[in-house]
């Protein structure tokens, strides 16, 4: 693995709030602060040292406001863009004299306030949204209409995800609850509609008190002091669980919160399975690799079960975590290479580059050379795993549970910034035009790229069975 920091102007110095690459060509697609949407050819560096080239392509102007999401659809001919003032547009791919370009195709419009994040559909029909208006929306994209409403949340909606196979949908907002919506379709005049109901409100844990005869319920989630405008979660390209940022966990009534992720197993999705502790500041994003690998025999102890590995990437305001579902310990950590929140994350759709976004106004790109992730394979090829009847994620057994906190990111080599948003956004931009180099780049933040560990350090981060 090798990348880091690309010291171009993204989008004029202003923060980059989102990123996706598209499905087919691998174009990556970034929105930011300018209130613009670019398009870029990343390649590789000949220097090998270096991180992947970025190479602007165009630009995509509509929106009047800062662009916080971007999704290309499954198939590629259409691209989602979110922006304050609850600005949804759908673009679509034309052909032109001059070849192929993305145009204004729709634009839908019953947000009141910010949009903050949004997903597609697996089938590419519909659209689901979250808004600082404190609800929910799915999208009937051929209509270019509201299908549904889900107002059940009392604070913004910083994340969506729609299941993979369609059954169900979840959103996390910064009221610290999680709500998972299940789809009992509604039949009118004979024709069957989908029709989302909250199946579970995901909100507090039990945890041990001092006298075990006693217990006391803790929350689960960061409630809205969390530094950061984002909470994005993500099913697994399978639907065979679900991975929730923002989490806040104590192992007793009395011990100090550990910033995690949890892992829900599509078997229960009422309660989490695994949690991910270790990181230093809280988890804000999370996505997957669209590809599945062949499983490597390992013979670590692993928290899945399933037949092949599925690899994910976990950011945290200033760090990056990547683990797949064969291993206990992360694959990779990268920290120190943004001066302030990253955003958003991205994977290529072959899993060959890796795209973090930041408010500092520059991405980072990571590239992973041929079969280092593991030999990829087709989901739909690979026998499905019954989600539905087997249990996807396995508790670990108590001998090897730990729950080490990170004691700042100057473990990895590099040195804790200041997360900032809202107010502080100029402070920190003032201090990064202060380190500024001679070539007018500015100084990247110390940096270690850990890949591959193979066996345990001092600072453990392994998932532990939540009981």
């Amino acid at each position: 693995m090798r990348g880091g920091t690309v010291q171009i102007n993204w989008h004029e110095t202003k923060p980059v709030l989102t990123l996706d690459f598209h499905p087919l060509s691998g174009l990556l697609c970034t929105g930011g602060a300018d209130f613009d949407i670019k398009l870029w050819l990343i390649n590789s560096s000949e220097d090998q040292k270096k991180a992947p080239e970025a190479t602007y392509q165009n630009s995509l102007s509509y929106h009047s406001s800062a662009v916080n999401a971007l999704r290309f659809s499954p198939s590629g001919e259409q691209l989602a863009s979110g922006a304050d003032g609850g600005e949804l547009v759908i673009w679509k791919l034309n052909s032109t004299d001059a070849g192929k370009a993305w145009k204004v195709f729709k634009t839908l419009a019953f947000h009141r306030k910010d949009l903050l994040d949004l997903q597609w559909s697996t089938d590419g029909a519909y659209l689901i949204s979250g808004s600082v208006d404190n609800s929910c929306i799915i999208w009937d994209v051929n209509k270019g209409s509201v299908h549904q409403i889900l107002d059940g949340h009392f604070h913004y909606v910083q994340g969506v995800a729609w299941d993979p196979l369609a059954k169900y949908a979840a959103s996390l907002s910064s009221d610290r609850t999680c709500r998972i919506y299940v789809n009992r379709p509604s039949k009118s005049k004979g024709v069957e509609k989908t029709n989302f109901v909250c199946q579970h409100v995901i909100t507090k844990l039990e945890t041990q008190m001092t006298d075990e005869s006693k217990s006391a319920r803790s929350h689960l989630f960061h409630d809205e002091t969390l530094p950061s405008f984002f909470r994005r979660l993500a099913w697994s390209p399978d639907g065979s669980f679900l991975v929730l940022p923002a989490g806040s966990y104590k192992p007793t009534a009395a011990s100090e919160p550990v910033n995690t992720a949890y892992v829900f197993s599509r078997k229960n999705l009422s309660r989490p399975a695994l949690m991910l502790p270790g990181a230093s500041k809280p988890v804000v994003a999370v996505r997957f690799c669209p590809m599945a690998f062949n499983l490597r025999g390992s013979e670590t102890a692993s928290s899945f079960k399933l037949p092949y590995r599925l690899i994910f990437a976990v950011a945290t305001l200033n760090s990056l975590y990547i683990y797949d579902t064969e291993s206990v310990l992360p694959i990779a950590i990268v920290a120190g290479i943004h001066y302030a929140a990253i955003t958003d994350i991205a994977w290529s759709p072959s899993g060959k580059y890796l795209g973090l976004s930041s408010q500092d106004g520059y991405c980072t790109l990571l590239e992973f050379e041929n079969q280092e992730l593991g030999s990829p394979i087709s989901l739909r090829e690979e026998k499905q795993v019954d989600h539905e009847n087997k249990n996807p994620v396995q508790k670990l057994d108590d001998s090897i549970m730990e729950v080490t906190p990170d004691k700042g990111s100057a473990s990895h080599g590099g040195k804790e910034k200041k997360e900032d948003s809202g107010k502080e956004k100029d402070e920190n931009k003032e201090g990064k035009e202060k380190d500024e180099n001679k070539e007018g780049k500015p100084v990247s933040p110390g940096r270690r790229i850990i890949p591959n560990p193979n066996k345990t350090a001092k600072r453990r981060i392994t998932p532990i069975a939540i009981d």
